[in-house]
């Protein structure tokens, strides 16, 4: 399974510890990725997915899972989420005439 945001695309990134001596080994840092369970209110169904915890403040910052998918460009999400962002954004666009 692939180290990185679903919802950002973070990944692995890569550099030197040093040590007193000024050795330098390659090391990597590794995101802060979490398993969540995240509801989307315009399907009312829960989505499971793996995200950084940085991204999880930016979903409860812009408004839920919604917000965030419609106002992402679907360049930096995984291919299930851009599934997902074309659902909502069908089912919002078919509450729009009867609301």
């Amino acid at each position: 399974m692939a180290r990185r945001c679903s919802l950002t695309g973070k990944g692995v990134l890569t550099g030197n510890n040093v040590s007193h001596a000024h050795n330098k080994t390659r090391r990597r840092y590794l995101p802060n990725l979490q398993r969540a369970t995240l509801l989307s209110d315009a399907l009312q169904e829960s989505v499971k997915v793996r995200l950084t915890a940085n991204a999880l403040r930016t979903v409860e910052k812009r408004g839920g899972l919604d917000a965030f998918l419609l106002s992402t460009s679907a360049d930096t999400l995984s291919q299930d989420l851009r599934r997902l962002k074309k659902r909502i954004e069908k089912t919002v666009a078919a509450a729009q005439p009867a609301a």
